[in-house]
């Protein structure tokens, strides 16, 4: 390269940084308009329990919730799926799980304790945490489980749309990061990946492994996946009021919360998290979290959100939507 070659190159890199030069936004590769802001309002743990399911159900019939996904090993999944089968457009995936977290409400690998004995702990279910899964189990068993919830599901009439993670465990360890991955790729399901410009999500990850998501992201891109630009993942760390609040009080909170945060996400693709749960009397036996999973829940059916989307100019899709767009491109 001559040195004015080169010296004009500076100068052309210099303009672009100036102008905010980006790539393109995998919501833009998928053919939505430039520069928009597309959500995947997504509601985790359906089939944990009987209020898991009507928390779904609710916030996908009455709310703005697009998406859902189930935990297959849980005794809930019957219930789920037959709703499935009678809601047949229903968006729908696999939460894949490998941890058991609640202290008297416990679920096990499908696989089972000798096909898999570092997936479960001394009760005979899975871990508690996800520092367990990653101590204790390898990534063999984790495949494993993961193809044993897939089989499950396909053998009760129900084909995911997507793949997701329970409480990130897939995330927490390279090893079972790939086996997520390869996956994803043979089976040509799509699965929940960061791998745009991440800036939510880079918050909360070191910066070196938000490059790995990067780089990850083209790979599932190329194998003919849509991909994520980036991940809302909040509201469990939200402090809600202590003490009893009215139904109206909490969602008045959960929702300003939504809006906030929701107002900050970028141009591109961005899935966000919630658990939206109708806890009955019985939830506070398995789980401190109905404060929050309702809260997820009355925001989801709050019209003040919905009115606040629509007046944004936010997009909402499926992952069935962005894998179909993405055959397109083939």
């Amino acid at each position: 390269m001559t040195r004015l070659k080169f010296l004009l190159s500076l100068i052309l890199l210099f303009a672009l940084a100036r102008l905010g030069y980006t790539q393109p936004t995998y919501a833009e590769k998928l053919g939505f308009p430039k520069g928009a802001r597309v959500l995947i309002l997504h509601v985790d743990d359906a089939g944990m329990s009987w209020d898991s399911n009507q928390g779904a159900i609710r916030a996908l019939e009455k709310g703005v919730a697009t998406s859902v996904s189930v935990m297959m090993p849980c005794p809930w999944v019957s219930g789920f799926v037959h709703y499935l089968k009678d809601h047949p457009a229903t968006d729908a995936g696999l939460h894949l799980t490998l941890t058991s977290e609640w202290r008297d409400y416990r679920w096990s690998p499908l696989t089972g304790k000798p096909a898999a004995p570092g997936l479960v702990d001394s009760e005979g279910a899975f871990w508690p945490s996800v520092e367990d899964v990653t101590t204790h189990a390898t990534a063999d068993e984790v495949e494993a489980e993961i193809r044993a919830q897939l089989a499950r599901a396909q053998a009760m009439g129900f084909q995911p749309t997507h793949l997701d993670s329970h409480m990130g465990t897939l995330f927490a360890k390279p090893e079972f990061l790939e086996r997520y991955i390869k996956i994803g790729m043979e089976t040509k399901i799509p699965v929940m990946l960061p791998g745009g410009h991440n800036t939510m999500i880079s918050a909360q990850l070191p910066p070196a492994f938000v490059s790995y998501l990067r780089q990850t992201g083209e790979n599932l891109w190329n194998a003919g996946l849509p991909v994520l630009d980036d991940l809302h993942n909040l509201s469990y760390d939200w402090k809600y009021p202590a003490g009893e609040q009215t139904d109206a009080a909490l969602q008045k909170f959960s929702t300003s919360k939504y809006i906030e945060t929701i107002r900050q996400v970028k141009p591109g693709l961005t899935m966000v998290i919630m658990h939206c749960t109708s806890p009955s009397e019985i939830f506070r036996y398995i789980s401190e979290s109905g404060k929050t999973r309702k809260g997820d829940l009355l925001a989801m059916i709050d019209p003040e959100l919905k009115k606040f989307l629509e007046k944004e100019g936010f997009i909402l899709t499926t992952w069935r939507e962005v894998k179909e767009r993405r055959n397109k491109l083939k």
